[in-house]
């Protein structure tokens, strides 16, 4: 599965621009110093963390996309942020664990 086509899913909203990148795997954490260290390149982060330091971590770990999950989202200026970096970034107000299962499920 690409990140672009996780815009496909009507659980999830787009918020910056979807790359035609291949996910190797979901990976669910909320701890940006885990994340950093753990999260697989390639992989969609599924997370609750919506801060410009998840931006950073996302750009360190080369995550396929970042998808901010309950509900949560990023503000006007993080949105920008993430277009100006390449970050693909997605909202849905599916739980963390729906939302990793989703997008496991149509690897």
């Amino acid at each position: 599965m690409k990140v672009n086509e996780i815009s496909s899913f009507e659980e999830f909203t787009l918020l910056s621009d979807a790359k035609d990148t291949e996910i190797t795997g979901v990976f669910c954490c909320d701890l940006l110093s885990v994340a950093m260290g753990k999260a697989p390149s390639g992989s969609a982060w599924v997370t609750v963390m919506a801060n410009v330091n998840t931006l950073a971590v996302a750009s360190l770990t080369d995550v396929a996309c970042i998808i901010l999950a309950e509900g949560v989202t990023f503000e006007a200026s993080l949105i920008e942020k993430a277009r100006d970096e390449g970050i693909s970034v997605f909202k849905t107000d599916l739980p963390v664990f729906d939302a990793a299962l989703l997008i496991n499920n149509n690897l």
